[in-house]
């Protein structure tokens, strides 16, 4: 009922074509973590790919709307740079680290690269 973005359509849709995978473990409970967290479901965290000492993380406003989103990371940022769809960083694209995270503003369907230093 109600429109996609009510109903949940995008997360379900991960959730079906990328379920999660049961690996056995030992005896020893392990607290849930997540790594990532994005303010908002219209944005969408589609990957974090590895560098030496740095991830780019590829993020997609998913809604059709001008939304501003907080991306919040356990890891040890040291800086965050906008990149371009190679993974360059763009002029201008320092990104301040704030209480919140990383504030990142969209326009509909707009995919932003985000690259994180991480401290050593």
């Amino acid at each position: 009922a109600g429109s996609f973005q009510d109903a949940g359509v995008i997360q379900h849709a991960y959730n079906l074509n990328f379920p999660l995978h049961v690996v056995p473990a030992g005896s020893a409970q392990c607290p849930a973590r997540s790594t990532f967290s994005v303010s908002t479901p219209a944005v969408v965290l589609e990957t974090a790919e590895d560098r030496p000492e740095a991830l780019v993380v590829r993020l997609y406003e998913a809604h059709g709307s001008t939304v501003v989103a907080w991306l919040q990371t356990s890891l040890p940022v040291q800086e965050a740079l906008l990149c371009d769809l190679l993974e360059q960083p763009v002029a201008q694209g320092h990104l301040p680290l704030e209480q919140q995270g990383v504030r990142l503003s969209f326009t509909p369907f707009r995919v932003l690269s985000v690259l994180l230093v991480l401290r050593q």
